[in-house]
């Protein structure tokens, strides 16, 4: 059931925070972690990003963290999908599988590289939307 989302901040104020988990995500990995852990802030700023533009068109979301759901309620709503956005989907497994120690394969610096890619993506796609049409 989608929530009341008209109290918790504007498309600028979402985007900030998508550029924000888009920022920590291309950081350099601390020795320490783990290249999951950048890999959940890169699937953060896909998913911040993607708010950012339900807020803007002034229309409420489900809080989830499924990219695949966020885009087709978009979609659904009117507002063209681009590839980058379906290919961003593959994120949300760093959002849930991934976040927790689990029996799951490593993620590999070359999907990390991947998802930092589609997350840039994602935000840049909901920046030009939000500049395009005013917010």
């Amino acid at each position: 059931m989608p929530h009341d989302n008209s109290t918790r901040g504007g498309a600028q104020d979402w985007l900030a925070r998508a550029r924000g988990h888009l920022a920590l995500a291309k950081q350099t990995k601390p020795e320490e972690s783990f290249w999951e852990d950048l890999c959940f802030d890169a699937q953060q700023a896909a998913e911040k990003a993607i708010k950012a533009v339900y807020q803007h068109r002034e229309l409420s979301f489900r809080y989830t963290h499924d990219l695949e759901t966020l885009g087709k309620g978009l979609e659904d709503n009117g507002v063209t999908i681009i590839p980058a956005i379906r290919d961003a989907a593959i994120l949300t497994k760093y959002a849930s599988e991934t976040q927790y120690p689990g029996p799951f394969e490593p993620v590999t610096q070359d999907e990390y590289q991947e998802a930092v890619r589609l997350a840039e993506s994602v935000v840049a796609w909901a920046e030009r939307l939000v500049r395009s049409e005013g917010d």
